[in-house]
């Protein structure tokens, strides 16, 4: 989605401006007799290095760039040795890169080059940090005296972020020393932990061209986390005042600069462009929505039987985790969820606990026979799985053994006398031995107690939001609540003790996903959530919720809810949230696969196949911005 290019808004456009040249006194290079095609440099701190989302944008987008690209294109990264052996190939460097590669450990900067071991296994340069924190000084003082950027001496994240924009502008200059008199180059930079070395490049007249992605304002997630309303007050904030006050003046002034510093700057949203704008001082350029590779998740027609098979382990866990309290019906059981980084209000957590505890008193005021089983999926400071989980899922395995020894046991003596022409007692059929072992398992199988609302022991249980939010809704597992939940503060894997899935699995078991954020510049759960066949409800503040809601009328037919959040009250807002997971539990059987198949086919609209075209687009407007 392509913007009209604004002017820039900042007022001391000789630091940051799009258009700023080299210092005072610097040759001017002659321009670039452009014969060969361009190559494509994208810079990220989570290129073959797992943070956060962004390591999802690069890695699922790889193979629409290598399909453009080709041989062409190169990550670059940080070094990390507990990601880079398992999935960095390395090679004998070589190539216009590879030359770059060589030059910069002449320069005493150790660099790795070679495959990302990821679909298309693109080539990626890796820079040891610890080779440039001696230029720190220096960097710092660049900062400083040619774009008024403060850093602190303190902080080891800004040090190793100023470390890898120093190393990353080491090896563009390189490479472009060897390329620019026959080719193009094009360097892409995601978010401001990549950022730092575009006024630099700026400044220096470096004569490749620059394009920056920013996938969420630092400063916008802090003031979003501590100001009520925070999107009706955004164009009132003064920035320098609020990164001062949150501590983040460094971060936020190299974000800033990459911004204009950039050709092009772009987003992941509309939402997000608007922070942009007031947050930093320029619109972007054109909007960048996230896509995933779908062929990793397609399952063709197989989706359907791979939920019912990942929601029989998720019955398995509910009947560890409940029924030795109380059971219930699971075939009329839904299971719904949560998941993502433990950011309670940023995530609409608070929202979705008020409106499950409505919900829970609709059901059981309308009898409806649905129980409704809620997992929070988060990660918070834990010691441990609780040992009455361990002990549960131990009991639960015992019953296993068991009943599968008393089956086939019982399937040779069935079938032995039958053979006679004899219909067997039945009570004969099992030893004594396995008939007292069940009983005793039985007896030692049943709790007083109500089922926990929590997986494992927290470090601050009396201080826990999820858990003060619970309590105080009165979602505490009582057996006649028509709403459990399940908080889980550890991310799902298959080394888990309790569920033993991968979280692709168990999303595919579920029945839906809830994400109603109240600040979330896009959102990947939602849409893992389609590409998986499984309805999801987001909300209008998030970025992929406004896209939805722009660019695809009639989305909830098709599976996706949007919660209206923005210009709405939180008790507006829980009830519109109340009335869709009400509705959703009305759904009959076919109506549920009918949304599952729907979600499923609209998926493949954020396929990179499709949203990979704005990536293009942006790429080939950055080299007629750097011509």
């Amino acid at each position: 989605m392509i913007l009209p290019h604004p002017m820039s808004t900042h007022t001391t456009p000789t630091l940051y401006a799009p258009d700023a040249g080299a210092s005072a006194g610097a040759p001017s290079l002659p321009p670039p007799r452009v014969g060969a095609d361009p190559l494509l440099m994208e810079i990220a701190w989570e290129a073959c290095n797992q943070v956060g989302g962004i390591y999802t944008v690069l890695r699922s987008k790889v193979p629409a760039m290598a399909t453009r690209w080709g041989n062409r294109y190169c990550l670059v990264g940080p070094y990390n040795d507990k990601s880079a052996p398992v999935e960095f190939e390395a090679q004998t460097p070589e190539g216009p890169v590879g030359n770059a590669v060589k030059a910069l450990r002449d320069l005493g900067v150790g660099a790795e080059y070679g495959r990302w071991l990821v679909s298309g296994r693109p080539h990626i340069v890796l820079i040891h940090l610890g080779d440039l924190r001696a230029r720190l000084g220096d960097i710092k003082y660049r900062l400083w005296a040619d774009h008024g950027i403060p850093t602190p001496g303190d902080d080891a994240l800004l040090n190793d972020v100023l470390a890898f924009g120093e190393g990353v502008r080491l090896l563009l200059t390189l490479l472009a020393d060897a390329e620019s008199s026959r080719r193009k180059i094009v360097a892409h930079f995601h978010e401001w932990m990549a950022g730092s070395c575009i006024p630099m490049l700026r400044h220096e007249n470096w004569p490749g061209t620059t394009v920056f992605t920013t996938h969420a304002t630092l400063l916008g997630r802090y003031l979003a986390m501590n100001t009520p309303a925070f999107y009706d007050h955004l164009q009132f904030f003064n920035a320098a005042e609020e990164a001062k006050k949150f501590n983040v003046e460094a971060q936020h002034g190299i974000e800033r600069a990459a911004a204009h510093g950039s050709h092009v700057f772009t987003t992941v949203s509309g939402i997000t462009g608007d922070e942009c704008t007031h947050l930093l001082g320029r619109t972007p350029d054109a909007l960048l929505p996230n896509g995933l590779n779908i062929k990793r998740f397609e399952a063709r027609h197989e989706f359907q039987n791979l939920h019912q098979q990942y929601k029989e382990k998720i019955h398995e866990f509910t009947t560890g985790h409940f029924f030795p309290s109380y059971d219930f019906d699971l075939k009329n059981t839904l299971y719904l969820f949560t998941s993502g980084r433990y950011e309670y209000r940023n995530k609409g957590m608070d929202l979705t606990i008020e409106a499950l505890a409505r919900l829970n008193h609709r059901l059981r005021a309308t009898q409806n026979p649905m129980t409704v089983v809620f997992f929070v999926i988060t990660r918070a400071p834990t010691r441990s799985v609780s040992v009455g989980g361990l002990e549960r899922r131990a009991m639960l395995q015992e019953f296993h053994t068991a009943t599968q020894a008393i089956q086939k046991q019982i399937g040779k003596r069935l079938f032995e006398d039958a053979a006679r022409g004899h219909i067997p007692d039945l009570n004969s059929l099992m030893d004594d031995y396995w008939r007292l072992r069940l009983r005793r398992g039985i007896q030692n199988w049943k709790r007083p107690e109500l089922p926990p609302i929590v997986t494992h022991d927290l470090v601050d249980d009396s201080q826990d939001d999820v858990l003060c939010a619970l309590r105080r809704c009165n979602l505490l597992n009582h057996e006649h609540d028509r709403v459990k939940v399940v908080f889980h503060p550890e991310f799902i894997s298959s080394t888990s003790p309790l569920l033993s899935m991968e979280y692709d699995q168990f999303v595919r078991g579920t029945n839906l996903g809830v994400f109603p954020s109240y600040y979330e510049p896009w959102g990947y759960t939602p849409l893992e959530c389609m590409a998986l066949g499984v309805p999801a409800v987001t909300s209008d503040l998030a970025g992929f919720g406004n896209y939805i809601q722009q660019m695809m009328p009639g989305h909830g037919e098709k599976g996706v809810a949007l919660v209206s959040r923005r210009g709405r009250s939180f008790e507006d807002s829980a009830n519109i949230l109340a009335d869709q997971l009400h509705a959703f539990c009305q759904l009959d059987q076919r109506e549920r696969i009918d949304q599952r198949n729907a979600v499923e086919a609209l998926s493949e609209h954020f396929g990179w196949k499709n949203l990979g075209k704005q990536y293009h687009e942006v790429h080939g407007m950055a080299l007629e911005r750097g011509a």
